[in-house]
Parts: structure tokens; sequence; C-alpha cells
């Protein structure tokens, strides 16, 4: 019996080292791949949201944002970049992460320019509900491009002013989650870039 039992840990204990070994090696395979996917996704997402650029450099350091972090609990600028036209600075495009979604993070780039202007929000990544707060991309996103407001509400039934943004029907966590990610994104720009 002890026999037994040493010997089905062993084979446990081989598959196990084998299936390791297996995943590590797919992972490297993958990674780079991944890797370019993602930079791409977010080269395509910085022309989107800021078209007049012809250049989008990464600021390399942040700076100390521990007062934003505190207003802004549930949001995190995960990259900033500036957005140049012939060498001169036009504006940012920010990337955000906003906790606040129905199916979890929301990661978006939204760009700003020099005036403060919203040139437009581009989605990264949502686990977002299908047929509902999937439908950001139609609804929500062309409502905030070139928008000039201190920060959004949004209203059901229509938006009426400029800093108004119409909700998703039956997806108000979702439009409550992009609306509260861009005005953080907007007090970013605002408190250490403009």
């Amino acid at each position: 019996m002890k026999n037994t039992i040493v010997k089905d840990a062993l084979i446990l204990f081989l598959i196990t080292a084998v299936a390791g070994v297996l995943l590590a090696f797919v992972n490297e395979i993958t990674k780079q791949p991944i890797a370019r996917q993602k930079e791409e996704a977010v080269n395509k997402a910085c022309m989107a949201v800021f078209s007049d650029a012809d250049e989008f450099v990464i600021k390399d350091s942040l700076p100390d944002n521990s007062e934003w972090s505190a207003k802004y609990p549930k949001d995190a600028v995960e990259a900033v970049y500036e957005a140049k036209k012939g060498g001169a600075l036009c504006g940012y495009v920010i990337n955000v992460c906003n906790k606040e979604g129905y199916g979890g993070a929301i990661r978006f780039s939204m760009g700003i320019k020099s005036d403060g202007t919203l040139g437009g929000v581009a989605i990264l990544e949502t686990s977002e509900t299908p047929g509902l707060g999937l439908n950001a991309e139609e609804v929500l996103i062309p409502q905030f491009k070139d928008r000039n407001a201190e920060s959004f509400v949004y209203v059901k039934g229509g938006a009426a002013a400029e800093n108004e943004i119409d909700a998703i029907s039956s997806a108000t966590i979702t439009t409550r989650a992009f609306v509260n990610g861009v005005n953080a994104g907007l007090d970013y720009f605002r408190t250490y870039l403009r």
C-alpha cells in the first residue's frame, strides 16, 4: 500500500512538472506577440482620440499623484502620452483604468487638447455585458468627442448641456464608470499637465 502511494505521488509530481514546463514554454512563445498586440491597440487608440497628432511620446515618469489618487480611489492613470504635431506639443493622451464597471475594470484612452477640449475616448479593455454595457462604444464614446467641460454628468432621456452625457439605457453602472473615469482623467490633466 505504501509503495502505491509513493508511486502515485511520483506520477502526479512528474505530470505537474511536465505541465509546468509546457506552460512556461507556451508563455515564453506568446509573451512578445501579446505585448505587440497591446502596443498596437494603444497606438490605434492614441490615433483615434487625437487624430491631429502625428507622434505620441510616452512620459517616462508621472508625478507623485497621491492627492489625486485619494480623490479618485476607483481610478488610475496608467500612462500619459504627449501628443505632438510637427514636434510641437498639442495635448495629451491619458490611459485611465476605472474599477467601477459592471463587469470589472474598464481601461480607456482619452485625448485632451492643450485648451482642455476632449478630443475623444477609445476603449482599450472592458468586460461589460454584451448588448448593454458593451454598447458604450456606439452610445457613450461619440458623446465625449470635441467637448470642453470642467466635468461631465450623465442624464437619462437626452443630454442638453455641454457637460451632459446621455446614459446607456439599462447600463447605468457602465455609464457612471465611463463618466467618472473621464472626469478623473480631466482632473489629472488640469492638475498635472496643464
